[in-house]
């Protein structure tokens, strides 16, 4: 039998109903807010327990509080998530089809891109051939805007990707609908869209950015763990020179899309 909810997890409850996913540092301020305001016993690395405590009386009503990894940064978010529908039509509540049908067509654009992202040039040349009912310029950046601010979709620079909440939710969906062109990250093998690839075309693994930079380290021989012939090379530019100076990480292998590139020449 499942334990009953206490007023604390009512209050983490609450809260993640109200903002949908929070990052880890928050999860845990908020895991101790929770005790403290109702005088439940807090312990600070109980967090996971205290969460399956709250899933296990969503469990019923297909709910869950779930932990998972950002492909941009690397930080550890919890997302409440609706178990029983794996695919956009979760949202149809709150979108028009012929909205719904546009952020499908930007996943496809996202899902088929080397790297993780879809130009707004190219999810507006979409939106003037939908099937449902075509959208004006002004309408999709409207629509746009509405799936960054519900947190489906992240934009940096006029490049669209899909958010921790949407990957997360539809990991499901989207390793079914796309199993042929998603690959999983060979390290935390979850989803890896935004990502790295080992140049050496008879091993093709990819890595999230933040993976490769964890498990590499400190190392400073850092060699494809599954093709060991492999030496991943420096990086080639200053920038990068700098950037991976200030993580403290050893030379990462190139992006997806550099190694596409390197091929075709």
């Amino acid at each position: 039998m499942s334990r009953p909810l206490g007023e604390s997890h009512k209050r983490f409850l609450q809260t993640m109903m109200v903002n949908g996913i929070i990052d880890g540092a928050k999860a845990r301020a908020l895991h101790r807010h929770c005790c403290e305001t109702h005088g439940a016993h807090y312990a600070h690395d109980k967090l996971d327990e205290f969460i399956e405590v709250i899933n296990a009386q969503l469990q019923p009503m297909f709910m869950q509080i779930r932990k998972g990894m950002s492909e941009e940064d690397g930080l550890q978010y919890h997302a409440l998530v609706n178990m029983a529908e794996t695919d956009v039509t979760r949202m149809s509540t709150d979108y028009a089809d012929n909205e719904l049908e546009l952020f499908r067509k930007t996943m496809d654009l996202i899902v088929d891109s080397d790297n993780g992202t879809a130009s707004s040039t190219d999810i507006l040349n979409c939106a003037d051939s939908l099937q449902t009912k075509k959208l004006k310029k002004r309408e999709t950046e409207h629509v746009l805007n509405r799936l960054v601010q519900d947190k489906w979709l992240n934009e940096k620079n006029g490049d669209y990707s899909l958010s921790t909440r949407c990957i997360m939710e539809m990991e499901q969906y989207i390793r079914m609908l796309y199993q042929d062109q998603v690959k999983v990250c060979h390290i935390c093998h979850n989803v890896a869209l935004q990502c790295q690839m080992c140049e050496n075309p008879t091993c093709g693994i990819k890595i999230h950015t933040p993976c490769v930079a964890r498990y590499f380290k400190g190392r400073t021989d850092p060699r494809c763990p599954w093709y060991h012939d492999n030496v991943y090379r420096p990086p080639s530019s200053q920038s990068e020179t700098q950037s991976a100076a200030k993580e403290n990480t050893a030379p990462t292998p190139r992006s997806t899309a550099q190694t596409r590139r390197t091929r075709r020449s």
